[in-house]
């Protein structure tokens, strides 16, 4: 039977009430994994503390000194989810590890799911996406904006599949090749999605939260939208230049229609209120596609500053 040394990442931010108990459920899982031959004895746990103002960070510690199966890093200060999960993957690769499993520090996603993981893994897949099978345990807000989100999304350019998050388990030739995209803002769901290497999906279950309560929200989720259509897709600005032009033609089209009715009836076109409205519309449509432009400059100037993507403060290995 294959085995394989596993790294399971969690980023964290101000997880202290359900953090305890969710590393001593993933030793767990990791023990059960090791004693069924498909993981090896220098498995670990790494984790990401994105900057928490709680205790998380001594959780951390305290369980570094226990158990060397925990190692983890913790940040200056908050840089966001993806900046967190990024620092897990390319400190596990520094590591070193055959395959990483990334998961929420909630553990609300499925951790008996990690061995389907791993089997897929060991039957040739580079990177196996965790997919939830319904949204039941999210409120109405946050099931709705979820679903816009993927849709927008993928009408955008930047395909992800329905339902899948940030659980997933990447392989050691997946993380070689990360290492070449030096990115400020890698978009790690739509980066992996579209790597070409071998792709298996799992489906899983999704609990209800112990503790705490969730870092995403609309404008999170809002933010990383924009933060990964910008960095995968040229759409947006594609059908900008398809709206201007039918603006243009539309444009066109109504000059036609005043000249003739000009010259052949000699009326003048009446309708104030109308041309009150079309300028309102087309100004907001101006306004509006200047804004999405202006995401993409933002983040070519991002990336062109090429500051480094977090700060470590403090690492325990």
């Amino acid at each position: 039977m294959k085995k394989s040394t596993l790294a399971i990442i969690i980023p964290c931010y101000n997880e202290e009430l359900c953090l305890t108990s969710t590393l001593n459920r993933l030793l767990e899982v990791l023990t059960m994994l090791e004693q069924k031959g498909k993981i090896n004895h220098d498995s670990y746990i790494y984790l990401v503390d994105d900057g928490s103002t709680d205790s998380t960070w001594s959780i951390i510690s305290d369980f570094h000194s226990k158990e060397p199966r925990i190692k983890g890093t913790r940040f200056v200060r908050n840089y966001g989810n993806q900046k967190a999960l990024l620092a897990g993957l390319e400190g596990v690769k520094q590591i070193g590890c055959d395959c990483a499993v990334s998961i929420d520090a909630d553990l609300q996603q499925d951790e008996l799911a990690i061995e389907k993981f791993i089997d897929e893994f060991h039957n040739g897949a580079e990177i196996v996406s965790g997919i939830r099978n319904d949204r039941k345990t999210d409120g109405f807000i946050k099931k709705h904006t979820a679903f816009l989100f993927y849709k927008t999304m993928n009408i955008l350019g930047a395909k992800i599949p329905v339902n899948h998050s940030d659980y997933r388990l990447v392989s050691k030739k997946a993380l070689d090749i990360m290492e070449e995209f030096d990115e400020r803002y890698l978009f790690l769901r739509g980066f992996f999605n579209e790597l070409g290497l071998r792709t298996s999906y799992v489906k899983f279950d999704v609990k209800p939260r112990k503790a705490g309560n969730s870092k995403f929200n609309f404008i999170t989720l809002t933010k990383l939208a924009l933060d990964g259509i910008t960095s995968y897709s040229v759409r947006p600005l594609r059908l900008i230049a398809m709206l201007g032009f039918l603006m243009g033609l539309f444009g066109f089209l109504v000059g036609v229609e005043t000249v003739i009715e000009k010259i052949y009836f000699n009326n003048s076109p009446n309708g104030w209120a109308t041309t009150v409205i079309l300028l309102c519309i087309f100004g907001g449509l101006q306004i509006f596609c200047l804004g999405i432009i202006g995401e993409y400059v933002g983040q070519v100037f991002r990336e062109v500053k090429g500051r480094p993507r977090y700060i470590k403060d403090d690492e325990l290995i």
